[in-house]
């Protein structure tokens, strides 16, 4: 699996711009309020062609009688342990402070690279005071600015030197599919059922689940690593420290999947939730079933209720509504191995290679029939396409004024991709290059 990194350090030393830096969008809250950060942030980047996820955490303050604090504090160190690399950020207009030796003194307790960030250096004088900071114990530093970037390329090319190695490719002998969804959904009975056994603990407690849990499938000719994994909530409702650790692996799980298996509860719709983990999937480029379970509890059932609940999920799913929905009970086993058998079509769909020659004589001919409109009265011509050695879908078209092409009809050319080629239930990307 790709690298987890954290970063750590007292409140109010700029965490969250250098985490918002990192992953390029405004995702973490900055505010120069100390303890704005009091959930975990979530985000994917790459440096020098490694890729690894990053953890904004809240700011660490020692021995605090502040109960948010207090359960901060205990997050950190959660994060800190399930990190490959850690950035301690400290701050050199305040110096060091005690605070900051707390936090130093608890990560040299830690068998993990540590590297120092010195932020907030935006000039000759404050280069000179980040001297002090070697002090902290942790040998070298790394004065940046996380508002301008200025230093942050050193960081991090000290930062993938210091990760271990990606050993994805040497797990990726299966296929990995992820069971997500949020609590009490029916996920681990899913798998129960599916395997023949009591694998996993089923209670009719939210929350049972508190880790991710691999199981090798072989069974009707499919064969493939199943993952359990612990309900996602929504943040304000992630209260104890075991929840927060699940939340965690969780979104590691789907990061790191070929395709999630959605769990949805039927009495409780497509909620905000359930929408928030298809996004969350969907940008990570995975491939994607929506299981709708408990469609035995539903009452009322008549010829159209489930055509009008299918038609309800896709709306909310627009603009990607080229997804799977399969309708179940796990409690009567009803359709759990279509549910199957549909993730095993999507992995496929996921996994496809289409030859160039191929690809350029279906694509071609539609492109000639419906070109880009023209702008500023110049004409895109597209001559050549092809797709990208990549695990999932993505494909290159060359012209002569990319710039040009807007993304209306990138859309146009993705739904005819996915109607020539059925990409059913995977997000596909679409590149237009200069020839």
């Amino acid at each position: 699996m790709s690298s987890i990194v954290a970063i750590v350090g007292r409140p109010n030393v700029g965490k969250s711009t250098f985490f918002n830096r990192l992953i390029q969008r405004r995702e973490a809250i900055v505010d120069s309020v100390s303890g704005v950060t009091r959930d975990r942030h979530y985000g994917k980047t790459d440096w020098n062609g490694r890729n690894f996820s990053v953890i904004d955490t809240g700011g660490y303050v020692v021995g605090s009688d502040d109960i948010f604090e207090a359960e901060i504090d205990k997050q950190v160190e959660l994060a800190i342990g399930e990190s490959d690399a850690i950035i301690f950020m400290v701050d050199v207009e305040e110096g060091v402070t005690p605070m900051d030796e707390d936090v130093a003194q608890l990560l040299r307790k830690v068998n993990k690279p540590v590297l120092l960030a010195v932020n907030k250096v935006d000039n000759a004088k404050r280069l000179e005071n980040a001297v002090e900071f070697y002090s902290l114990g942790l040998g070298e530093y790394y004065p940046i600015a996380s508002t301008s970037g200025s230093g942050t390329g050193e960081l991090l090319d000290a930062l993938v030197e210091a990760l271990p190695e990606d050993t994805r490719e040497e797990e990726a002998e299966l296929p990995r599919f992820a069971v997500v969804g949020r609590p009490n959904a029916g996920k681990s009975s899913f798998i129960n059922a599916l395997i023949g056994e009591e694998r996993y603990i089923v209670t009719d407690i939210a929350g049972t689940t508190r880790d991710s849990i691999d199981t090798r499938y072989n069974r009707f000719g499919f064969e493939f690593n199943l993952v359990d994994t612990a309900g996602i909530r929504r943040k304000a409702k992630v209260k104890e420290d075991l929840e927060f650790y699940s939340v965690m692996r969780s979104v590691r799980a789907i990061e790191h999947c070929d395709v999630c298996l959605i769990v949805m509860d039927a009495t409780r719709g497509f909620d905000g939730q359930v929408q928030n983990i298809f996004w969350l999937a969907q940008r990570n480029r995975k491939g994607i079933v929506i299981l709708v379970n408990k469609w035995d509890l539903v009452d009322n059932k008549e010829t159209n209720t489930m055509k009008e609940y299918e038609q309800k999920i896709r709306q909310e799913m627009e603009p990607f509504t080229d997804v799977p929905i399969v309708f179940m009970s796990v409690l009567t086993k009803q359709r759990i191995f279509k549910a199957i058998e549909t993730a095993v079509e999507v992995y496929k769909n996921r996994s496809k290679k289409i030859k160039t020659s191929e690809l350029n004589e279906v694509m071609l001919p539609i492109i000639e029939a419906y070109p880009p409109p023209a702008y500023k009265g110049k004409y895109v011509k597209i001559k050549f396409c092809m797709q990208l050695p990549t695990p999932q879908p993505q494909f290159a078209f060359f012209c002569n004024l990319p710039q040009y092409v807007k993304d209306p009809y990138k859309r146009f050319i993705e739904n005819k991709l996915r109607k020539e080629f059925d990409f059913t239930g995977v997000p596909v990307s679409v590149y237009f290059r200069k020839k």
